[in-house]
């Protein structure tokens, strides 16, 4: 990605394709990863049992629970997030060489840009994901439930939507936006910098570009580095947007709040929930799309595209 200069409709083509391969292979981890890292009663004991519970309770297609949100959006998200970085990268270099630093400011860059996006993306699919937790909670164990509570329907996220839009405003959709910064900055500033030289290794020469296996390598190991990473706070940011909690599960009013209770009821291993998960779903997701920049997909298809008449 960082090798050729790209167009910014090709880069924007390139983010939004690959998010959506990418979220269509790792989608299913990604639900099993939000439902670890909200639960607090023990329902699921790991990655495989989350997804073996998950399609006895739901069927197959219960793993895709809240996959049309992130279909959506991701597009948009992705984009804005690779077009961001190489965008500050092209605008820190004009000087000189890219250092160490600048790197990482490129991505702080790129990561607050897309929280524009992600924030409410997230908002909403994790909604959609932990419905399932709340319905197995019900019937696996009921003590854990409210009593009284009546079984309702999964919302869809139109409803979420509106539901969201009436009680709260714009501001309903970007509830846990300072954890989603928290997370989503850091992540790029370890990321970008550290697959541009893990790439940089595997070059051809000074000047040749690295083959797509060793872009794909360097995605997968900077994204599952920089997920494991930033783990504690996706953990923080997942139980804060999570609109729906069992009886006996605590509630949070903000960042501070949450690390208090999680660390007094769980311990500091709490906010480690989902990490395998989390760089088993951010690995390939990178992989492919530094693949798909490798390919240069986008210019490809821009290719097809009638051009204007100067």
């Amino acid at each position: 990605m960082a090798d050729k200069q790209i167009s910014l409709p090709a880069k924007l083509i390139n983010g939004g394709i690959a998010g959506l391969i990418g979220v269509t292979c790792v989608f299913p981890i990604d639900l099993a990863k939000t439902r670890l890292q909200n639960q607090q009663n023990g329902l699921y004991t790991s990655l495989s049992d989350c997804l073996i519970k998950t399609i006895r309770s739901e069927g197959y297609f219960g793993m895709y629970r809240g996959a049309a949100v992130n279909l959506t959006l991701v597009t948009p998200e992705k984009a804005i997030k690779l077009a961001a970085n190489d965008f500050f990268r092209q605008q820190l270099s004009k000087d000189g060489k890219l250092t160490l630093v600048k790197e990482m400011l490129a991505g702080c860059g790129a990561g607050t840009c897309q929280v524009i996006v992600t924030t409410p993306m997230e908002m909403l699919k994790i909604q959609l994901q932990d419905a399932g937790r709340i319905e197995a909670q019900r019937k696996l164990m009921p003590e854990t439930v409210a009593a009284g509570t009546l079984e309702t329907k999964s919302p869809t996220a139109i409803q979420l939507t509106r539901e969201l839009f009436r009680e709260k405003g714009i501001a309903g959709l970007y509830k846990g936006l300072g954890a989603t910064l928290l997370r989503d900055v850091p992540f790029s500033m370890i990321y970008f910098p550290l697959f541009a030289n893990l790439n940089n290794l595997g070059k051809r020469g000074k000047e040749g570009p690295a083959p797509f296996y060793v872009s794909f390598i360097s995605g997968c190991l900077a994204g599952s580095t920089a997920a494991v990473a930033v783990n504690p706070v996706d953990v923080i940011k997942t139980r804060l947007q999570s609109l729906n909690r069992g009886s006996t599960e605590d509630t949070y009013s903000g960042v501070t709040d949450c690390i208090r209770k999680i660390l007094k009821s769980e311990g500091p291993s709490a906010f480690l929930k989902g990490a395998y998960c989390r760089a088993l779903v951010i690995a390939p997701l990178f992989g492919i799309a530094q693949v798909i920049y490798f390919l240069g997909v986008g210019e490809i298809i821009l290719s097809y595209l009638p051009k204007r008449d100067k």
